[in-house]
């Protein structure tokens, strides 16, 4: 079993089958029809994106690339920022900032009738619900808040609490998780890039494409043995006489508990899978790690 090279060295083909596009999605098309151009463009078998959008919706698409789509989960819980106007049906009143200040807290919300998902009341956490600029009847709003939040329905809500009505105008995603709009690459872009790479020119292919680690980079993990990791790759779980250290994903962080999603990655920082904390890696013959996915 070979593993992968480590993420700065691999070549092309090895970024295209495993890698991740922070795309620019455009308006029109679907997060799905978008990911699946992408798929067809960079010739793999299969993509995942990180987190429903809209056909008007434009911003931030993480999209995974060949066996990167396995972790596509990393996606579930990660952090949304979405920047929105707000279309108050008449003048804001003079509380309007105290208004929207309240809704910076759990909401509950029941998803639109349209939706894919089971139609039931649900609670989302608003992070953080700051105004950008006003207007007599607009608000630029810059939302942070769960994966899964409606931010039409959000705006909705705030215009029945302001007793004027609302409805939501343009919305743009501009962040998922660690990635965000300032690195963002369009359809156009990889495109022509995919084009220069086939002439010989690889510069701009390198900067759209991102080994897949970097989907990973927020998670607590465990480097364990080369050894370890061609074991892990035919299914076998993490034990603690595998594992070289394990620690948080950046220093200060806090340490990683039981139960915590985790990556092992091998000891040059190739990620080999994705699991759950069940053990102590100090421990002689404990279990460490139980595999959710694996990644080679």
């Amino acid at each position: 079993m070979t593993l992968r090279a480590p993420p700065d060295e691999r070549d092309l083909d090895s970024l295209r089958s495993f890698g991740v596009v922070n795309l620019d999605k455009p308006p029109g098309p679907s997060a799905h029809q978008v990911a699946a151009w992408i798929r067809d463009a960079t010739g793999q078998d299969r993509v995942a994106h990180g987190g429903t959008l809209d056909p008007k919706v434009t911003g931030c698409l993480p999209v995974l690339l060949g066996d990167a789509a396995r972790m596509a989960q990393v996606f579930d819980s990660a952090v949304k920022e979405y920047v929105t106007v707000l279309e108050l049906h008449d003048q804001a009143p003079a509380d309007i900032a105290d208004i929207v200040a309240e809704f910076e807290t759990d909401i509950y919300q029941k998803p639109p009738r349209k939706s894919a998902v089971k139609r039931q009341l649900r609670s989302r956490r608003i992070h953080s619900l700051d105004i950008l600029e006003q207007g007599e009847r607009r608000l630029l709003l810059r939302v942070q808040c769960a994966s899964g939040t409606y931010i039409r329905k959000l705006c909705h809500d705030i215009g029945l609490a302001a007793g004027t009505g609302a409805h939501m105008g343009d919305l743009r995603r501009t962040a998922t998780g660690t990635f965000d709009d300032a690195s963002l690459s369009t359809m156009h872009e990889l495109v022509d890039a995919l084009a220069f790479a086939e002439d010989g020119d690889e510069a701009q292919l390198r900067e759209i494409i991102q080994p897949a680690e970097r989907a990973l980079v927020h998670l607590p993990r465990v480097t364990i043995a080369p050894s370890a990791a061609r074991e892990v790759a035919e299914g076998a779980p993490v034990y603690a006489p595998g594992v070289i250290e394990a620690g948080p994903a950046e220093a200060g962080d806090a340490v990683p508990e039981i139960g915590s999603q985790i990556v092992s990655v091998t000891p040059d920082g190739a990620a080999v899978c994705l699991g759950t904390l069940v053990g102590d890696p100090d421990a002689d013959d404990d279990l460490v790690v139980e595999l959710d996915r694996v990644l080679v």
